[in-house]
């Protein structure tokens, strides 16, 4: 049995893909949540060999979900199903350990494609993703790379949660860290995107896709 973990923060997403994929033979979804941060915990209790995401969910990101859940449950695959049609999110996917990223604009059969990859340990792509263009080989080749992509994974998770709006102190709690440590990655943070203010730092949270508006 194919066991399948699904997040996403839309209830009629989730339901859709839920039946779309128990409905093939030999596949079963052991769980769902709406929210990353919840996958990462769920992933790391209950071992699915496959974690279908979202990107765009509550508290933390599906790019940086994939990495939590590739560290809590090494055994499950990941595979992206978003709206962002993005080479870029796509790279940077595949970079975090997902095997799969498909738009929600795909067929359903892509979706059932993807995830029979991931079951098999073999990378998938939407078709409607080319390759990358050669400016952008040469640009990566070059070490000219997005800023959001110099940024650790805790410093990531800093952005996305002060984007959303809570404050250090709930940072604090949320990640479990003393508010000096928060206060330290939000400077460091602020130094690396080169903003002065944090109405810069979510216009640049939300270009990058961190959240959604």
């Amino acid at each position: 049995m194919l066991a399948i973990l699904i997040a996403d923060d839309h209830e009629i997403v989730r339901r859709g893909v839920r039946d779309v994929l128990q409905a093939q033979p030999g596949w079963s979804v052991c769980g769902e949540t709406h929210s990353g941060r919840e996958a990462v915990g769920m992933a790391a209790s209950l071992r699915p060999a496959v974690a279908v995401l979202d990107m765009s969910m509550p508290d933390l990101n599906g790019i940086d979900t994939a990495r939590e859940v590739r560290r809590s449950s090494p055994c499950t695959e990941v595979v992206l199903y978003t709206m962002h049609h993005s080479e870029e999110l796509a790279r940077e996917a595949f970079n975090a350990g997902v095997l799969g990223y498909v738009l929600k604009s795909d067929s359903t059969a892509e979706l059932l494609e993807a995830v029979s990859c991931a079951a098999r340990h073999v990378r998938h792509l939407s078709p409607r993703l080319r390759p990358p263009p050669p400016r952008a080989l040469r640009r990566s080749a070059l070490g000219l790379v997005p800023p959001s992509t110099r940024l650790t994974p805790r410093e990531r998770e800093i952005v996305q949660l002060l984007a959303e709006g809570k404050s250090n102190g709930c940072i604090a709690q949320v990640l479990g860290i003393s508010l000096k440590t928060v206060e330290n990655h939000r400077f460091n943070v602020m130094q690396k995107l080169e903003v002065r203010s944090i109405v810069e730092l979510v216009r640049y949270a939300v270009r990058n896709r961190f959240v959604s508006m």
